[in-house]
């Protein structure tokens, strides 16, 4: 892998994908004593960064294994995200979803003619219910986080971010399967000069946290934080990439993710999911931290109930 095969990925998608703004706040500056961007995949197509995975991965795929359809597991985003990429390219999308997904992520994966297939709500469910249908259909299985060419996919959001703001010093984003944040980290690598990258996770699904501790992948005993969309674990694709690059994981509490989500929708006037406002609130905690130095976080997705806001 190298700088050649994400330029090349980057322009693959293209035409899937909006390049999305990057949004900053002269308040949320002085409240925390940075220069703070904010990169805006709440706007992407389907409403976050796993558009860029899912199309890059199907597009990597064969005519006659995109004519078997494809498969994933997801609790929302990414499973938008594949029935969307595969509506626009004409590939059948069998969706595993866990029983207690938020119901806004439900109705999105139907409206771009996703097919859902419940389980219940644990990692191992989701496995064996997809590996059923890759069996029974031939259909190609997508990881949400855990291979490669969505790994790629998503190292586009920070190669654009970098592209608009080659100085950051460090860059913060949410880490749940890995994918975003493994794909962030290459991009760092090879497109800026020493841009650090930083992980924000829930205290109460710190899997990532421990896995760097201890150098192995380690798995979460309690899924109770609000940010739905970082209750994965890392996988044997992406956990390399982040013990190599990433420099540090940040935890926060579920009330520092619930201040740090309504900071945003106040301030910024825009609509973000809890598990976006993670490494805000990593910043937020950390403030010394972060004082007087270019910081730029990813806004991951904007896929929440409005029904069900927790402020």
């Amino acid at each position: 892998m190298d700088k050649e095969t994400l330029i090349e990925v980057h322009n693959r998608i293209k035409p899937f994908i909006h390049k999305t703004p990057v949004l900053s706040s002269s308040l949320i500056n002085e409240m925390v004593g940075a220069d703070i961007v904010f990169k805006c995949e709440n706007f992407q197509k389907m409403g976050a960064f796993k558009m860029r995975g899912a199309a890059n991965a199907i597009l990597s795929l064969s005519e006659d294994e995109r004519g078997r359809g494809v498969v994933t597991h997801s609790s929302g985003n990414f499973a938008q995200a594949v029935s969307l990429a595969a509506q626009k390219l004409n590939v059948k999308a069998f969706i595993v979803m866990p029983e207690n997904a938020p119901q806004v992520k439900k109705n999105g994966v139907r409206t771009y003619h996703g097919e859902i297939i419940e389980c219940e709500s644990t990692p191992e469910a989701r496995e064996t219910t997809a590996k059923k249908i890759e069996e029974l259909n031939g259909a190609s299985f997508l990881h949400p986080s855990n291979q490669d060419e969505v790994i790629y996919g998503n190292s586009t959001v920070a190669i654009e971010l970098l592209e608009e703001f080659p100085n950051l010093d460090v860059i913060l984003t949410p880490i749940g399967g890995g994918g975003l944040i493994a794909g962030t980290a290459l991009a760092a690598q090879y497109f800026s000069k020493n841009c650090r990258v930083i992980g924000g996770e829930p205290m109460e699904a710190d899997d990532a946290y421990r896995s760097l501790i201890s150098g192995k992948i380690e798995t979460n005993n309690s899924f109770h934080t609000i940010a739905d969309g970082l209750r994965t674990h890392l996988g044997d694709r992406n956990f390399p990439i982040i013990q190599k690059y990433v420099e540090k994981i940040i935890r926060v509490e579920e009330s520092e993710i619930v201040d740090a989500m309504q900071i945003i929708w106040e301030r910024m006037k825009i609509i973000i999911e809890p598990s976006c406002a993670v490494p805000f609130a990593a910043v937020l905690k950390n403030k010394e931290e972060f004082k007087n130095i270019k910081v730029g976080i990813i806004l991951s997705g904007g896929n929440v109930d409005v029904k069900n806001l927790p402020f």
